[in-house]
């Protein structure tokens, strides 16, 4: 008599422990994510088939869905409700992600307070911290409220349990990564946890109406911590950047199911808290009666707003055979583009020799193309120790080839920059409607270009000698 073969029943299966991949055969590294030993065997689970059942809620026609349930309400803070498309929509749950230090929490509690209302409780549960430090950040930024209930908590069955108490309107969890459930194996932060945690909140969410703020932890490289999984389910991420040593922060919207996702929420980090800054561009300027060399202004477009910025250079004698290039705010490829391009293209050959320090003002970093044509007249000013003209802004991407191409955005930049009081401007061509009072030179080429700056004996000096010899 043949012998039986194995059932699927019977057959083993493996499964990872750390994220719950399953596979037929053993091996010793997960490829979903990336642990090693962390492969197990279990039985093979019986194949099942799902019958229908009773449905929750009829079909409706899509024009007899009510669309008043999905109304955002307001947060409280301007900038935010900006960037999510009007407030928080009830039911929403948004993901708010950054680096360590960048000020999620005291935004987070910011908006906590201003939220809370008689009608609307918010709960912050702080999974990092405890609740008597908390409580004197919220003393030093003044975010105190009668509705606003805190709680510190890190298993995922007592969150759900504050939520049975409090019924709040808003939750706010800092964060993710530090909650656990203790039916899920593995450690507050793995990928299985996070993918638990984050379900079950989601869920809690839809079915009680109640906005809810993630706050996720970020890699090395600046993406967010955790399963891939996790930004798919929720419905709103925000990147919550800055550099800790200015004091500007923006929030951009990377996904938004309820507006757009190019907008961008401004903020000032200070001792007192955290403020929305509705006119960011003073903070990039620096105001002088009198326009100094290497200095040059531009418009960037965070999102759809237009920035203000400006862009400085410096050159001096070099003391090492290797001249430096030292670059903030600014990318150094973009940097050594311009400077080749003003040597070849510009006939600028003092610029190869020189140390150069090229920087932004206020923390800003400009990396879209359109800042091309500033950074290459601030180099040249530098070079050539002359100012550019006073209230003067450069707009326009700047080719190998010299030539000046076009930018979008062109009206709103001058509309911007017209708006702060600067008269002229240097754009590429065909740029559309001007504001009235302001003149704009439109140039082709970096050649054309650099004629707004005065000729200099210290930019010529070093041709002439070349002619002589």
């Amino acid at each position: 008599m043949a012998a039986r073969t194995k059932t699927a029943k019977e057959r083993p299966s493996y499964r990872c422990t750390e994220c719950g991949w399953q596979t037929a055969k053993w091996l010793g590294r997960c490829p979903e994510c990336q642990a090693w030993g962390t492969i197990d065997e279990y039985g093979a689970p019986a194949v099942r088939t799902t019958a229908p059942g009773r449905v929750t809620t009829s079909a409706l026609p899509i024009g007899q869905v009510d669309g008043r349930q999905a109304t955002a309400r307001p947060t409280g803070v301007p900038e935010l409700d900006r960037v999510l498309g009007g407030g928080l929509v009830p039911g929403a749950v948004v993901l708010l992600a950054g680096e360590p230090g960048v000020g999620k929490s005291t935004l987070l509690l910011d908006v906590a307070a201003k939220s809370a209302s008689d009608e609307h409780p918010t709960l912050y549960v702080t999974g990092e911290e405890s609740a008597s430090q908390v409580r004197l950040r919220a003393d030093r930024i003044k975010a105190l409220d009668d509705h606003l209930y805190l709680a510190a908590e890190t298993d995922l069955a007592a969150v759900l349990g504050h939520l049975d108490a409090v019924k709040p309107s808003l939750l706010i969890l800092d964060s993710v990564q530090t909650v656990a459930s203790p039916e899920i194996d593995g450690a507050p932060g793995g990928m299985a946890q996070v993918r638990e945690v984050a379900g079950a909140l989601i869920r809690a969410s839809k079915d009680r109406g109640m906005s809810t703020l993630l706050v996720g932890h970020v890699t090395k490289d600046g993406a967010i911590a955790g399963p891939r999984l996790l930004e798919h389910l929720v419905d709103v991420v925000l990147h919550f950047e800055g550099d800790r040593h200015a004091r500007l922060r923006l929030v951009r919207g990377v996904k938004n199911r309820y507006g757009a996702t190019d907008e961008v929420g401004c903020f000032e980090l200070h001792d007192e808290g955290i403020t929305g800054l509705a006119d960011p561009s003073g903070l990039f300027l620096t105001r002088r009666d009198e326009p100094v060399p290497g200095t040059c202004l531009t418009v960037t477009l965070e999102g759809r707003r237009p920035l203000v910025a400006e862009v400085q250079a410096l050159t001096v004698d070099s003391q090492i055979p290797s001249p430096r290039r030292t670059t903030s705010g600014l990318e150094t490829s973009r940097v050594s583009m311009m400077l080749a391009v003003l040597e070849q293209r510009g006939r600028i050959s003092a610029l190869g020799k020189r140390d150069i320090y090229s920087a932004t003002v206020g923390g800003v970093k400009l990396s879209e193309p359109a800042a091309d044509l500033a950074i290459a007249l601030a180099l040249a000013s530098a070079a050539s120790d002359t100012p550019l003209p006073k209230n003067l802004v450069a707009i326009g991407e700047v080719g190998l080839a010299g030539e000046v191409r076009r930018v979008t955005g062109v009206q709103r930049r001058l509309a911007e920059a017209h708006r702060l009081g600067f008269t002229h401007a240097l754009v590429p061509g065909d740029p559309g409607k001007i504001p009235s009072g302001m003149k704009v030179l439109e140039v082709a080429d970096i050649g054309d270009a650099l004629r707004v700056l005065p000729r200099s004996r210290r930019r010529e000096a070093p041709r002439d000698e070349e002619e002589r010899r």
